[in-house]
Formats: structure tokens, C-alpha cells, sequence
């Protein structure tokens, strides 16, 4: 019990005490000003938000600390311990320069791949040149590293299950001359974690770290014969860390949250399967390499399976000659009132039918105080709304096309959203430009 109580002490500590807590508030002013960008784009196409900018944010804080001590505990309990020359700490490292070339190349799968092929071609070194062990230090234990790569990888999964939908931004693409809805996915945890490193009995440590911590009988759960050696040579502390976990997706066959729980799942079934591949390390240099390995190439296996899911899955959100989908609707908007929400279907605007959300306007505009929508909701009941529409305001929902004009999209070329909203302020018609993402843009990307 004493070493879980030590492992959350020093995740609080990570938390309130200086330098980490400086750390902690630069990550969160970060991650405000990302969700500002997300909630204005909100705003700009439904004319309201969807999400709150205090809801998006809260939720990363809140739901990070949960998830790095959940993580921090799994790791503590199985007994994961690194020493301190073990280049843990390159981990986050090599994940923020492979973030420069690639952001989906964040992951814990590849930097971890790296970090781990690294350490066995010095560890190769020292053994073939001695003296090379004086320069070249970097031993890292590959089952714990795997250990470390899986745990989180299923803490990710939760925490996309639970709270992937949010932020949820749509955009629209052009499949077999099909205007499909669909949404674009990206959320990020700011997790402080606590991981453990054997360190000699004289090392000083950091001041926000706790007493080094006496071994319980059943610890570690799971056993590394160099780990063993370590520990008999070593103590133990538990060092504060902060890593950041991300997901990014884009679907167009399900809901937003249906597809936050199909990927969360995809994360924590990987995650698992990884705990169980990591027991392959124990055959020696041969089985770490299979193993080291097999980390990226089945998380690239995994991305590949849900984009090929996507492309397989029937399209959710396609007017056809019923009507027009509504796809968004913001928390604001009147339209609730009438009972109206996302896949309910507009069929018609005072007997009219309409093929865009530009010709709604057009129609509403004529007749601002005598306006009848016909609306068919999900479960298939066709209702009559009489409403009156301030001219002023927009009405909050966001309509699949029939059809979208070249000159109406607004392309998305990158991973950023920064240059969709851009793009959106520069529009001269702010109310119908559509997001467009186009077919080799479908991917899911699950990033550290």
C-alpha cells in the first residue's frame, strides 16, 4: 500500500510544486488556445458553439491527472523501474523531434522503437569495445520500455472513449459524386506521471520527489532479470514526469462518438496486446529486436485497419432526394426546442425543397414570421415546426448538401486547423462555406 500512496504523492507533487507545476500551466495555456481556435471555428460555421471553451480544457486537465494516475499506479504495481542511466528521459525527447517531421510520428510506438534499437546497438558496443561504456551510456530495460509503451497506450484508449468526441469540428468530402458529413477528430491530455528509477543510496534527489521507497514482498509483479540485478545494487525513487497524450481522426461513417469508442477500443485492445508481446523480450537481444519491431508495425497495422474500416463503412450523414441531414447543431440554437438534432432530416421549407443550407437562408429570408419547416427526426416521425427567425442570428444547424460548389470549400491540406480557420475568416460568406477533406485525407492518428 505504501509504494501506490508514494506513486500518487509524487504525481500530486508534479501537480503543485515547483518547476513542474510551471510546466503544468504552460501545457494548459496551450491547450486553452488550441480549444479557443476549435470553438471559434464552431462558431464561424453553425453561427454557435457546440463545446464550451472551459468544457474542452477542464476535461483535458481533469481527465489527464486521472489518466497519469491510473497509469503511474499500473506502472508501480507491475514494478517497472528504470536506472538512471537508462535514457528514459530521451523517450519524450525523440517523441517532440519525430513530432517536427511527422505529428502522427509522436507516438510512444516510434519513439520507443528507437530509443530501444539504440540502447541494444551500445549495449553491442560496450560488449565488442570496453572502453566505449566510459563514453557510450544508455542501458535501458526493453520489457520495462515496452511495459511503459503499452500501459499508456491503454490509458489512451479510455481517455478516447471517454472524452474523443468532444471539440468534434465538421467537414465534408465528395465521395462518387456524394456530398458526405462527417467530423474531424483531435483531442490531447496533459498526463503528469510518475515513473520509477533506481538510483545509488548517495544520489541526491530532486526536491520534489518523495523518501526513497522501501520494496514491498510481492514487488515487482513482473520480473526483469537485469531489473533484479539493479535492485539489489540500488534504491528506488519515484521521479514526476509530464507527457502528452493525443488523437486525431476523421470519420465519416459514424457519429463523432461512435467513432471516439470505435478508436478507443482499437488504442486499448493495442495497448494489451503489446503487454503480452513484451514477454517475447525475455529470450534475449533476438526476441527485444522482434519485439521492438513488432511496437510500430502494429500500430501502423492498426491505424490501417480503422482507415480501411472507414472506407468499407456506409456513409451516415447524406442528403438524398428526402431531404437534408443535419449534421452539427450547437448547444445555443432554437431548433432544439422543436426537437430537432443531429440526423434529424429538413424536407422541406414552406412546401419548398431545398438543396443547401444557402437556399434555407434565401428561403427564410422572404419570410422571416411565417416560416413551417418539415422535419423527419431519427426515429422517423415527420413533424411540422412553425417558428419565427430573428434575421439577426443564424439558426445553429449545419445541413449535409446535395451538392457544394468548388468555389464554396475550404480544403484541408495539412494536420493543422489553423489554416482551415484561416481560410474560413478570409471567406466572404462565412454561414456556407463547407470544410471539404478529401478521401486520402481519412486517417486516425493516435499521438504522444
Amino acid at each position: 500500500m505504501s509504494l501506490l500512496i508514494y506513486t500518487l504523492r509524487n504525481v500530486a507533487g508534479a501537480i503543485v510544486t515547483p518547476p513542474l507545476v510551471f510546466l503544468l500551466i504552460s501545457l494548459m495555456i496551450v491547450l486553452y488556445l488550441k480549444n479557443k481556435k476549435v470553438v471559434s471555428m464552431q462558431k464561424m460555421i453553425l453561427g454557435g458553439s457546440v463545446n464550451s471553451l472551459v468544457e474542452l480544457t477542464l476535461s483535458q486537465l481533469v481527465l489527464g491527472i486521472i489518466g497519469g494516475c491510473i497509469g503511474s499506479l499500473i506502472l508501480t504495481s507491475l514494478g517497472v523501474v528504470f536506472s538512471d542511466n537508462s535514457g528514459i528521459s530521451y523517450l519524450f525527447m525523440i517523441s517532440i523531434l519525430l513530432a517536427f517531421i511527422k505529428p502522427r510520428l509522436i507516438c510512444f510506438s516510434y519513439s520507443g522503437a528507437i530509443l530501444g534499437f539504440v540502447s541494444i546497438i551500445i549495449k553491442v558496443l560496450n560488449i565488442a569495445v570496453p572502453q566505449s561504456s566510459q563514453i557510450l551510456k544508455l542501458d535501458i530495460d526493453i520489457l520495462y520500455l515496452i511495459l511503459l509503451v503499452g500501459v499508456f497506450h491503454i490509458v489512451e484508449g479510455v481517455l478516447v472513449m471517454i472524452d474523443g468526441d468532444r471539440g468534434a469540428v465538421p467537414v465534408f468530402t465528395n465521395r462518387n459524386g456524394k456530398i458526405l458529413g462527417g467530423y474531424a477528430l483531435r483531442r490531447y491530455w496533459v498526463l503528469p506521471i510518475a515513473i520509477m528509477i533506481a538510483v545509488n543510496i548517495d544520489r541526491s534527489t530532486s526536491s520534489y520527489t518523495t523518501e526513497l521507497i522501501q520494496n514491498p514482498n510481492w514487488w515487482p509483479s513482473i520480473k526483469s532479470p537485469s531489473a533484479l540485478a539493479l535492485l539489489a545494487s540500488s534504491v528506488v525513487s519515484i521521479f514526476p514526469f509530464y507527457t502528452i497524450l493525443g488523437y486525431s481522426s476523421v470519420t465519416f461513417t459514424k457519429t463523432k462518438r461512435g467513432k471516439a469508442i470505435s478508436s478507443g477500443v482499437h488504442i486499448l485492445i493495442y495497448g494489451l496486446i503489446l503487454i503480452a508481446a513484451s514477454q517475447i523480450t525475455r529470450i534475449g537481444i533476438v526476441g527485444e529486436m522482434l519485439v521492438l519491431a513488432f511496437m510500430p508495425t502494429a500500430h501502423e497495422f492498426m491505424l490501417k485497419r480503422q482507415v480501411r474500416n472507414e472506407e468499407r463503412g456506409v456513409p451516415k450523414f447524406v442528403s438524398d432526394s428526402e431531404g437534408l441531414v443535419v449534421l452539427e447543431i450547437s448547444t445555443d440554437s432554437k431548433m432544439k426546442e422543436y426537437g430537432i438534432d443531429i440526423e434529424s432530416k429538413v424536407l422541406s421549407i414552406n412546401d419548398k425543397i431545398i438543396n443547401s443550407e444557402t437556399e434555407v437562408y434565401a428561403i427564410i429570408k422572404e419570410n422571416l414570421y411565417n416560416t413551417i419547416m418539415k422535419i423527419k427526426d431519427s426515429s422517423g416521425v415527420i413533424k411540422d415546426i412553425n417558428f419565427r427567425h430573428n434575421k439577426n442570428t443564424r439558426l445553429g444547424i449545419l445541413l449535409v448538401p446535395r451538392n457544394v460548389e468548388k468555389e464554396e470549400m475550404v480544403p484541408i491540406e495539412d494536420d493543422s486547423f489553423n489554416s482551415v480557420l484561416s481560410k474560413i475568416k478570409k471567406s466572404d460568406s462565412i454561414e456556407h462555406k463547407k470544410i471539404d477533406i478529401k478521401d486520402n485525407k481519412e486517417d486516425d492518428k493516435e499521438n504522444k
